[in-house]
């Protein structure tokens, strides 16, 4: 009898272990659902912000970015209208080699709000993400929508 006493107590704790191991995977599993992120619930976000990224990136140390080129360009020229004009068709090549459909560049701080390049009609626009980049004393803003 004390066997058959003793076999039960086993399979009792073996069960009871089995119960607390399935709460603790219940709670983890919880715990551990993805959370909706709400900050990238916008579709563009991660774009604009991935084209400015790479827009002011290097390739090696001897390689010029983007907007130092372009910065270059308007500071040697004193922000001339003819500059301004030549900086507009190179990002107007830049910015469609992207195959973005609707897109905005200004630049703020020098030109003071200067649109240099627009593809889409901005006023319509329901939601616009930006992502802002600076080179030296000029700051530029790319909106996407």
């Amino acid at each position: 009898m004390l066997d058959n006493k003793g076999s039960l107590y086993i399979i009792e704790g073996i069960i009871a272990i089995i119960i607390v191991l399935m709460v603790f995977l219940v709670v983890n599993t919880a715990i551990s659902t993805p959370n909706h992120d709400y900050s990238y619930e916008s579709k563009n976000i991660r774009t604009a912000q991935d084209i400015m990224e790479v827009l002011s990136g290097k390739i090696d140390f001897y390689d010029v970015s983007f907007f130092e080129e372009i910065s270059n360009i308007l500071k040697d020229n004193d922000n001339s209208k003819e500059s301004v004009r030549q900086i507009s068709i190179i990002c107007k090549n830049k910015l469609n080699s992207y195959n973005l459909d609707n897109y905005q560049l200004t630049e703020n701080n020098i030109l003071k709000g200067k649109v240099l390049v627009s593809k889409g009609d901005y006023k319509k626009a329901s939601s616009v993400d930006v992502a802002t980049r600076t080179y030296g004393d000029y700051s530029y803003t790319l909106s996407v929508w």
